[in-house]
């Protein structure tokens, strides 16, 4: 009798497995947060024509702010993830909300360029920046054992569904009630969103007693307190040292630069030179996202099954031809081909930041978050110089047509860079991952 008393303990484990993980809660908190802030930094290609009619601005000065913006958004990141490390997630992302809905909450005052670019450009920038990649790697690092590929795919989708919410709902404030009205909804839903994160966030498995979702042992203890500062550029002399990095940072540059910096900023002024009015063509790069939603999760499930630098040849080849055919598509109505591009385009999108992220565990291990941060640092300083390239050639050349042009060469380029990357691991992935 004594031997069967001895052998109930085991007897709560169907209980405990049978609740979900709070993994899952964790989860679901960050996706509304990455749903709440997608609007944030589409809304300048939206009041862009607003802003022209109203204060004289030329499409060059408004996407100075956009360039501004996209520049911090990516110079944050990896700070952001070593200053979740050292502070926590629900406070960086708390004050990163924050930042945002101050930011654009200002901007109702301005009367000025300097003044867009410091509400847009530095304040919306560094709060986005803040809970950028960072936060969707350390919380799909820290929660996900199995399933990281996949919960990092819907985590970077969550941006495109909020696409889907915000662009079609701003840019009918823009035309009907005038651009104010739209950035106080997003200064309203960035204080909003910061609610779920501080009362449901938590930092690591290990502070509810649970192991990672799928995980069979405790992972390596987290690396001691320090400088945040200190960390991420030891992080980035370490990683800079190796091929993998420029590859990956060369790549995913020119990823940024075809879609946040050119489509996502300049898509709905371009459309509307075709005489394409501002909510269709907001609604059409609404739809990217419900594709792109698609597109990224179907991407995390590949990325768990297939090899990373296969897709990244796959996703950024097919991108190249599409942006090629693209100035032949614009019309000034909703038409078949245009809506093609966007169907593809929208699977496309951010396919690329599954296997990027995976790309940077295998070679980089538990200091993955932070170089995929200066990775993606590369990817929207990419994105900044397009922004702010793509405007001076609009108001230059009177049209779009050789920025488009340009990017598909630019995704030739992201290719060959792939393939050198494939030949890298090929030779000496075992060596980089130990790495």
């Amino acid at each position: 009798m004594n031997d069967v008393t001895t052998r109930q303990p085991p007897a709560p484990a169907p209980t405990r497995s049978s609740r979900p993980h709070y993994a899952w809660v964790v989860f679901g908190v960050s996706l509304v947060v990455l749903v709440g802030s997608a609007g944030f930094r589409s809304t300048p290609g939206l009041m862009m024509d607003a802003l022209s009619g109203e204060f004289g601005w030329s499409h060059a000065t408004v996407s100075s702010a956009v360039s501004v913006n996209l520049t911090l958004y990516g110079l944050t990141a990896p700070f952001a993830a070593a200053l979740m490390d050292r502070f926590g997630v629900r406070l960086v992302v708390v004050c990163a909300l924050l930042t945002i809905a101050t930011g654009a909450g200002l901007t109702i005052l301005m009367t000025q360029p300097w003044q867009l670019v410091l509400c847009w450009g530095v304040l919306v920038g560094l709060g986005s920046g803040s809970m950028a990649g960072a936060f969707a790697t350390t919380v799909s690092g820290r929660w996900f054992k199995a399933r990281q590929g996949l919960v990092t795919g819907v985590l970077t989708a969550a941006g495109a569904a909020g696409n889907l919410v915000f662009l079609p709902v701003l840019a009918a404030l823009v035309e009907n009630h005038g651009w104010r009205a739209a950035v106080v909804t997003v200064s309203v839903a960035a204080s909003a969103v910061a609610v779920p994160v501080l009362l449901l966030m938590r930092e690591r498995p290990a502070d509810l007693g649970l192991l990672p979702y799928g995980a069979t042992e405790p992972p390596p203890a987290p690396p001691a307190a320090g400088s945040a500062l200190a960390r991420s550029l030891r992080v980035l002399k370490d990683a800079a040292g190796t091929r993998p990095f420029w590859l990956l940072a060369g790549s995913f540059a020119i990823c940024g630069a075809t879609t946040a910096g050119l489509v996502g900023t300049h898509f709905v002024p371009a459309a509307h030179d075709h005489g394409m009015p501002n909510t269709t063509s907001a609604s059409l790069l609404a739809l990217v996202g419900v594709f792109d939603v698609v597109g990224t999760i179907a991407s995390g499930w590949f990325t768990d099954r297939f090899d990373s630098t296969r897709l990244l040849v796959a996703y950024y080849g097919l991108r190249g031809v599409s942006l090629l055919l693209l100035p032949q598509l614009f019309g000034d109505s909703l038409r078949p081909p245009i809506l093609a591009f966007v169907i593809f385009y929208g699977l496309d999108w951010v396919a690329t930041v599954p296997p990027t992220v995976a790309l940077c565990r295998r070679y980089f291990g538990e200091d993955a978050p932070i170089v995929f941060g200066w990775v993606l640092a590369c990817h929207q300083i990419g994105a900044a110089a397009v922004a702010g390239l793509a405007g001076l050639a609009r108001d230059r050349f009177g049209d779009y047509d050789a920025t488009w042009y340009a990017a598909g060469g630019l995704c030739a380029v992201a290719v060959l860079l792939c393939l050198a990357l494939r030949r890298r691991s090929g030779a000496t992935g075992a060596a980089g991952a130990a790495a």
